[in-house]
């Protein structure tokens, strides 16, 4: 147990606790942490648990803690008969946290939500800083700007709201996270991570999560940010050198380009880590990609990370695409104008125009030439159903998606040749033809 005896000055106190003298006065006079001895001339006198407490309560404040409720845990933990600095971080944590403070956060979520629907940007901004001063960062990251986040993208994808509320809300989860990058702490860990987004994917947030999450635990992060192109990352991977590359990818046509990805970086002899949403509606998927997969939980991101880095080598094994598939995504690419002709011509003209304006034809090549180049046909039974929800947010009724899948398939028919059956079949299998009216 550290010594209770008073031996240190400010000075000394300020020179290994890294504090301000002001703070640590403050702290005194407004919560009666700590309590220094005085000298007969009046000058405090620090132990090495009053040391020690100054430490804790700092490394509690990067966790997000404001300094009132830092104090309460401590006096808590005390009155438990627990020594606070024997306790975990976690488990000091989880005590802040009991279920009516959960509850809490929920509400200040749902606060958070409908002002970014009501464009409140000011009203947003209290309920998010609100949220930091009550509750841990990581759970206010995680449970009030992330899961935010994901309600209002599930309400998009119903039609319920419209993309620029969803591009509202995200603009300022995004300049929050920003703000937090930059307040971290300068990194203590030798070494650097390289976070980026694989090619045609605009989705940051989670990176920016991962980033913060990375940066608070004393790594060295750089953000490659949103789409980066391949040859660009090469050129730029061999100039950092990462201990290791993060990337996310949130659909199926960039997880396809996140598979690229991996075997360009892997070729250069760094190994990946990978997430994204995609990957936790399709387990299997994770399989395809060259890499160490990161978890769905970006609770458990850091301690995931600690392990690759200890042994990042070899890589988990991953699925290579077979000839059959690369076959049939060449075949299908060739085809594709082809098809595309058949199907506007034989759509009716209000249905054409429906079509036309989702962009249905395009939304669903780029599915079908992710599920050829990642080797599975099958990827598209659950991504269908997203599409069916994407497309409905463009005003296209299942009705007439249903019609139009149902022309689609017949083009397929029409211009594919065995080289290009694994389509037809999924089609087939998918969308069965309708049964013939009874006579």
């Amino acid at each position: 147990m550290p010594s209770e005896a008073p031996t240190f000055n400010l000075k000394a106190v300020v020179r290994d606790t890294g504090l301000k003298p002001d703070t640590i006065r403050a702290w005194e006079r407004r919560y009666g942490v700590p309590q220094p001895r005085r000298t007969a001339g009046g000058h405090r006198l620090y132990s090495q648990r009053d040391i020690d407490l100054l430490k804790w309560m700092n490394a509690r404040q990067h966790e997000g803690l404001s300094i009132s409720r830092i104090v309460a845990l401590w006096k808590s933990l005390e009155a438990e008969g627990k020594d606070p600095l024997q306790v975990t971080a976690h488990d000091a944590l989880q005590q802040t946290m009991p279920l009516g403070d959960m509850g809490e956060l929920a509400n200040l979520r749902r606060e958070w939500v409908q002002a970014c629907l009501n464009f409140d940007e000011p009203r947003a901004e209290r309920m998010a800083t609100q949220a930091f001063a009550l509750f841990p960062l990581d759970s206010v990251v995680l449970d009030v700007l992330l899961r935010g986040l994901a309600e209002i993208g599930e309400a998009w994808y119903r039609g319920e709201v419209a993309v620029q509320q969803e591009h509202f809300a995200s603009s300022l989860a995004v300049r929050r996270l920003q703000t937090l990058i930059a307040a971290s702490p300068a990194p203590t860990r030798a070494g650097r991570l390289v976070v980026a987004c694989p090619p045609e994917e605009q989705h940051t947030v989670s990176l920016h999560v991962i980033n913060l999450f990375l940066r608070r635990q004393g790594w060295d992060v750089i953000d490659l940010g949103a789409n980066v192109p391949l040859a660009r990352l090469e050129t730029m991977l061999l100039t950092l050198r990462p201990q290791l590359v993060i990337a996310a990818a949130q659909h199926l046509p960039t997880a396809q380009t996140l598979q690229a990805m991996a075997l360009t970086i892997t070729s250069l002899k760094i190994p990946l880590g990978f997430g994204g949403s995609v990957f936790n509606r399709h387990p299997t998927l994770q399989q395809h990609i060259a890499g160490h997969f990161l978890g769905e939980d970006l609770s458990e991101l850091t301690g995931t990370v600690q392990g690759i880095l200890r042994q990042p080598w070899p890589l988990p094994d991953f699925v290579e695409t077979t000839p059959d598939y690369l076959m049939a995504l060449e075949h299908y690419h060739e085809c594709l104008s082809l098809i595309d002709t058949t199907v506007l011509g034989a759509l009716k003209p209000e249905l054409r125009e429906l079509v036309w304006r989702a962009d249905a034809q395009t939304y669903l090549a780029q599915y079908i030439r992710a599920a050829l180049a990642l080797g599975d046909i099958n990827f598209l039974d659950v991504d269908l159903s997203w599409i069916r929800g994407l497309l409905s947010a463009h005003q296209l009724p299942a009705e007439a998606l249903y019609g139009f899948l149902q022309v689609y398939r017949t083009a397929l028919q029409k211009h594919l040749d065995q080289r290009g059956a694994i389509i037809v079949e999924w089609f087939q299998r998918a969308l069965p033809v309708p049964a013939a009216p009874a006579s």
